[in-house]
């Protein structure tokens, strides 16, 4: 019985050890073509509807985007093809947790 209890946890850690690596990120990606109020909603929307962000911050000013997203989820080159095909190329600058 002990045998088989033994392998059962095991098998379990195995299955549920990828999703314990996954985790949250941040991402800041440098935003291409922003010149007029409106392009950053666009490019908030465009970041946002990616399965697996949580939050996007755009900053018109900096010409950046802030991107936290869950890593097991989606990742830094979706969501900057995401900006692109709303005509923002985005490309990640810095790489937080």
């Amino acid at each position: 019985m002990t045998k088989y209890l033994s392998a059962f946890a095991l098998i379990g850690s195995v299955i549920v050890a990828p999703a314990a690596w996954a985790g949250e990120r941040t991402v800041t990606f440098a935003v291409d073509n922003m010149t007029c109020a409106s392009c950053p909603y666009i490019v908030q929307s465009s970041m946002a509807a990616v399965p697996g962000v949580a939050k996007v911050a755009v900053s018109f000013e900096a010409k950046t985007a802030t991107v936290t997203f869950d890593d097991a989820k989606t990742n830094p080159d979706t969501i900057a093809a995401a900006s692109m095909n709303a005509g923002y190329p985005a490309h990640p600058t810095q790489q937080g947790s």
